[in-house]
């Protein structure tokens, strides 16, 4: 009967420890299990920057490199969106195969976006992870989508975020990490 005259403060301090014991086992576990860190062993976060249009936030966005190191368009790298709007599948790849287009990094791959992208509702992640120049996996919400292949497409699609003539050069700059 002694166990019932243990003090609720010992009980409380007991069951906040076990549940901050597996707040960080459950979070460790979910960074892990994220296909960033499987496609890029040593990924680290890079920057981080929100998307605005008019004022508007549309979503943010994220790079890993490895090691966090700057960016380097000869090694390989992922950029995951995290969106704050719903869009249908065919406003994503409009928009990307236009912007690909307005940077000068056109290529024909409109048919692999369409089987690549999906509709997006707010808080879907969209994760790119380029594997080498000519290749670029895709995941939603942790699911593989596909794997794009054509000559250039990691300069032609990540440079819509990454390049040189974004649309937002503090987006760009912050993403960067700069």
């Amino acid at each position: 009967m002694a166990f019932l005259r243990t003090p609720l403060p010992f009980l409380y301090r007991l069951n906040f420890g076990a549940a901050l014991v597996l707040l960080i086992l459950l979070n460790a576990g979910r960074l892990a299990a994220s296909p960033v860190f499987g496609a890029l062993g040593d990924a680290e976060l890079r920057g981080q920057a929100t998307y605005r249009f008019l004022g508007l936030p549309l979503y943010d966005a994220q790079l890993f490199t490895p090691g966090g190191a700057p960016l380097d368009w000869n090694r390989d790298f992922g950029l995951e969106l995290r969106y704050r709007h719903n869009l249908t599948k065919k406003a994503l790849v409009s928009s990307s195969m236009d912007e690909m287009e307005r940077i000068g990094r056109a290529a024909p791959v409109r048919d692999q976006f369409e089987a690549c992208f999906r509709s997006v509702r707010k808080g879907d992640r969209y994760l790119a992870v380029s594997q080498g120049p000519n290749r670029v996996g895709f995941w939603l919400n942790g699911q593989k989508t596909c794997t794009m292949s054509y000559p250039g497409i990691k300069r032609s699609f990540m440079s819509i975020f990454l390049g040189e003539n974004t649309r937002s050069a503090a987006f760009t700059q912050a993403l960067r990490g700069n």
